[in-house]
């Protein structure tokens, strides 16, 4: 509804200066001004997604790595997306050819960690491609993170009280 309300006190708006300046001319061009500019904030809106802060104070939130559903904290002190060894079987990724060779610091304390590229790492309408990604040993970690290597891809993301909004590239 309060789309509908500000497309018409923008439509209203450009009539009331066509009137006032006399011009068709600018009356065509206000118009076709006014629909650009509706339909870029249309295209960007559609890819944003918005998470509610979780009564622990973290933004937690679903996403889908390789197509699997997982559950996600997003972290960003952490530079890359962390999957849980679980996470990481169930996404179908090749553990038994990782080399955990990066030294990691977790909630947990100090472990190993493998890297790794997802093929596709969703959050609703947000669809990144080859995203690296670190993988700790089984046992190491409870929640899968969403770092900074995902939260760099994305043109913008912000918070706002207790809501976290992320904005993806048009």
């Amino acid at each position: 509804m309060s789309r509908f309300l500000l497309v018409l006190l923008v439509v209203a708006a450009a009539v009331a200066a066509g009137v006032a300046y006399k011009d068709p001319e600018q009356i065509a061009r206000a118009t076709d001004n006014i629909s650009n500019m509706l339909r870029k904030r249309s295209n960007a809106a559609g890819r944003a997604v918005q998470i509610a802060r979780g009564q622990g104070g973290e933004f937690a939130l679903k996403a889908r790595i390789n197509g699997v559903s997982a559950a996600m904290v997003i972290d960003t002190g952490a530079t890359s997306v962390v999957l849980t060894y679980e996470t990481a079987k169930a996404a179908g990724l090749p553990l038994e050819l990782l080399e955990y060779d990066v030294d990691v610091e977790t909630a947990g304390g100090h472990t190993k960690a493998a890297r790794l590229t997802l093929d596709r790492l969703a959050i609703g309408k947000l669809v990144e491609r080859s995203v690296p990604a670190l993988v700790v040993p089984h046992g190491q970690m409870k929640t899968n993170l969403l770092g900074m290597s995902f939260l760099d891809r994305l043109e913008s993301w912000e918070v706002h009280a207790d809501r976290l909004m992320l904005h993806g590239y048009p």
